[in-house]
């Protein structure tokens, strides 16, 4: 069956356009009418998917609905609390402010808390413990005066050593509380060695722990020795002690 069809489009009252279709005939003398739905006011916006040309994928664009979403964030962000005071600014200070009084917390905490290890009675450490060795002294050389422990060559390379001795142990964070004394009791020809003797005391209650650990020999020794290897070995200081030489019994 063939159809003619006339279209005409006409304005209605919502901007569209309207088609109708007229009465035509057909091959076998019957009339027909087509029509055409009117276009809804929507169609406009029924679909946010555009069609690149090249034949690509289409691409979803953002709708309107989001834009005004985003919008409408920065424009409270951007609103006045009073005077020239954003919104923006002031949650910016609210988390400095956070971070501020984090660290002022640590800060005193840190500041005020005792460590219970540094709290100790000294007149309780009553008990001596003794240690004695002998190291060497490189840069040094022996002379008769070395020989009397009265002279003043003596006296004064003994009181440097003592002093340098003495700073091992009373910086010690393991030992420093215990440690009493220390002193050079003689100088020995060659390369001038030097007897030295060492003094802690310990509380009674712990003596046996102390002893055994934390002021062993061994523990004593590795102190001193550790000590002398991170020393700088300079020829020309004269208090130069060379660590192979430590000894202790």
């Amino acid at each position: 069956m063939d159809v003619e069809l006339q279209d005409i489009g006409t304005a209605d009252g919502n901007g569209g356009t309207h088609f109708s279709g007229d009465r035509g005939p057909t091959s076998n003398g019957e009339d027909v009418t087509v029509s055409l739905p009117d276009a809804s006011e929507g169609d406009g916006l029924l679909s946010t998917l555009t069609t690149p040309q090249n034949g690509g994928p289409a691409s979803q664009t953002s709708t309107p609905q989001e834009e005004t979403s985003v919008c409408r964030i920065k424009r409270e962000l951007n609103e006045v609390v009073f005077w020239k005071v954003r919104l923006w600014m002031i949650i910016i200070f609210i988390f400095v402010l956070i971070i501020a009084v984090i660290l002022v917390a640590l800060a005193v905490c840190a500041a005020i808390h005792e460590d219970e290890d540094e709290k100790f009675d000294p007149s309780l450490f009553k008990l001596p413990l003794y240690h004695n060795g002998s190291f060497e002294l490189p840069n040094q050389v022996f002379t008769d005066d070395l020989f009397n422990m009265s002279s003043n060559k003596s006296q004064f390379l003994a009181a440097s050593l003592q002093e340098k001795v003495a700073g091992v142990y009373t910086s010690s964070p393991a030992l420093g509380r215990y440690f009493s004394h220390a002193s050079i009791n003689a100088f020995r020809n060659g390369s001038v060695v030097a007897d030295y003797h060492l003094k802690f005391l310990i509380p009674e209650e712990e003596k046996d722990w102390l002893r055994n650990f934390t002021l062993s020999r061994e523990m004593v020794f590795n102190v001193f020795r550790q000590f002398l290897y991170d020393q700088e070995a300079d020829p020309a200081q004269p208090l130069y002690i060379a660590p192979d030489s430590l000894r202790m019994f």
